[in-house]
């Protein structure tokens, strides 16, 4: 691949990385932000306010494009362990808020049928959803900043250059 051409690739590669994580970390935020109002509702009130993430699954082709975006990065800079480093840190963050997510998250989604049925353990289930939302915001986070490291340690080592 020429020079110019790698140039592009990896240029794509990060702004793919950055837009998606910036993107995710906007609705990761925005869970960790409600939770102290959210966290003390009464479960009428609760269940009513739940009813606004209905579509949110849609995220889920943010994140497979947000994956995709920092794996390119880090194959793409694969000689560069500077920036390579930091890009497979916030692959693994991002894997590790999936984990959350599909350890605890999910399960309390399912068990409520999203939130339109009460189970006898709702509250739990409640803190469940709402603290492993802001764990996979710290995570997002995390991602982000490691991928701002990453931009970083590109300039530092010269930009673009290959």
């Amino acid at each position: 691949m020429s020079t110019k051409r790698m140039n592009v690739a990896r240029d794509a590669a990060f702004f793919v990385a950055l837009l998606t994580t910036a993107l995710a970390l906007g609705g990761a935020l925005a869970h960790a932000l409600e939770l102290p109002n959210k966290i003390g509702m009464s479960r009428e009130a609760y269940f009513v306010v739940q009813n606004i993430y209905r579509g949110w699954n849609r995220l889920g082709y943010l994140l497979a494009v947000q994956l995709v975006g920092m794996l390119a990065v880090a194959i793409l800079y694969r000689r560069e362990r500077s920036v390579m480093r930091p890009a497979l840190v916030a692959v693994g963050c991002l894997m590790t808020a999936q984990i959350i997510f599909w350890t605890l998250t999910f399960p309390a989604n399912t068990a409520t049928s999203n939130w339109t049925i009460a189970p006898t353990n709702w509250e739990t289930l409640r803190q469940q959803w709402e603290y492993s939302h802001l764990a996979g915001a710290v995570l997002q986070t995390l991602a982000m900043a490691a991928l701002i490291v990453a931009v970083l340690a590109r300039y530092r080592n010269g930009g673009s250059a290959g």
